[in-house]
């Protein structure tokens, strides 16, 4: 089990968010593009990489506006898009050898139907629905 600190984005476009959609053991749920910090990385710039890795989109790094603390600290940025092409994510996640982990999908959801979607986690989510 990965125990580092965690980044993520949170891109917003018309009204719509970019999620990862994930598919394990049988069970459909969203989370934010995101992944662990390095230990040369800052937050924001895990959060960067992350957002590069797992949807193929350059973005620009905004305000921390959700943070959870346990075992391992986890931070939420806001994010814009400046570059690259949404779905063609490169990271580990899109490998063969990760897909036994189950799917990983890069996809825009809108935001009024958040509340009927599994969203982790899920004191962001509804604060965004």
């Amino acid at each position: 089990m990965d125990l580092r600190n965690r980044a993520a984005v949170i891109v917003i476009e018309n009204d719509r968010l970019a999620l990862i959609k994930r598919i394990r053991n049988e069970k459909t749920y969203f989370v934010f593009p995101g992944g662990g910090i390095e230990e040369t990385e800052t937050p924001a710039e895990a959060a960067k990489r992350e957002a590069m890795e797992e949807l193929g989109l350059e973005v620009e790094i905004g305000e921390c506006i959700f943070k959870l603390s346990g075992t391992k600290e986890e931070s939420y940025f806001l994010a814009t898009a400046t570059g690259g092409k949404f779905g063609m994510g490169t990271g580990m996640e899109f490998t063969a050898s990760a897909m036994e982990r189950g799917s990983y999908e890069a996809v825009w959801v809108a935001r009024d139907i958040l509340p009927t979607i599994t969203l982790y986690p899920e004191e962001l989510a509804t604060k965004l629905s």
